[in-house]
């Protein structure tokens, strides 16, 4: 089973819809029960599925293998701290960037462990930590009928754990995973999303990376 937390905002609504429908069983977790249940019925009524079940991140945590962080950078490390011990020995998939705003336009921020996942690593010791979707619109994914822009680029420390997740995400319809190296290198793909957004703003368009000659 594959586990979001903070799985009703855009991101983990998104990915768990399309992660549905190519055939995984999925569970939506917030810090509130009640919405994670209310988003999670109205996906499988919409989609005619009843592969996406609800819980608090908690309840989440327990019950999938594999845990994606769809939750802002700021909610981070109180979030992953509160589940150190109940994600030990699981994937813990993050698709979270370090954004700040400056005159409404984002920057990536410049934060003590370089990037939002080897901070993520060093929370969690005992998880296998893996860097992908950060360059995915998250309105994009819900939008499921449409075709999706660019590559997935995919970075961890762990092998195993990276050869994993970029067999799940090939299987979602219109993605192609790259092989991005060490989790250290997620920092640079961080980064990449802090311009596309820049860029998305300017031009009024979604734009993806797409890399050539591969």
């Amino acid at each position: 089973m594959i586990g979001f937390l903070g799985g009703t905002g855009p991101e983990g609504r998104g990915l768990a819809i399309r992660f549905a429908l190519s055939g995984e069983n999925t569970i939506i977790g917030s810090r509130d029960n009640s919405r994670a249940d209310e988003i999670a019925r109205k996906m499988c009524d919409q989609y005619g599925i009843d592969n996406i079940g609800s819980g608090n991140n908690l309840e989440v945590a327990e019950q999938a293998e594999i845990l994606f962080i769809t939750v802002p950078y700021s909610a981070q490390r109180e979030l992953l701290a509160s589940l150190r011990n109940v994600l030990k020995y699981k994937i813990v998939v993050n698709t979270t960037v370090p954004l700040g705003f400056h005159d409404g336009m984002p920057y990536i921020l410049d934060i003590e462990d370089v990037s939002a996942s080897v901070e993520a690593q060093i929370l969690l010791p005992d998880s296998q930590v893996v860097s992908a979707l950060q360059t995915v619109s998250a309105r994009d994914l819900a939008k499921v009928e449409e075709n999706m822009i660019g590559d997935v680029i995919v970075c961890s420390d762990s092998e195993d754990a990276k050869m994993e997740i970029m067999h799940k995400i090939d299987s979602i319809p219109d993605f192609r995973t790259l092989d991005g190296g060490r989790l250290a290198n997620s920092r640079y793909v961080e980064s990449i999303t802090a311009m596309l957004l820049n860029l998305n703003s300017k031009y009024k368009t979604r734009s993806g990376i797409r890399i050539t000659g591969i």
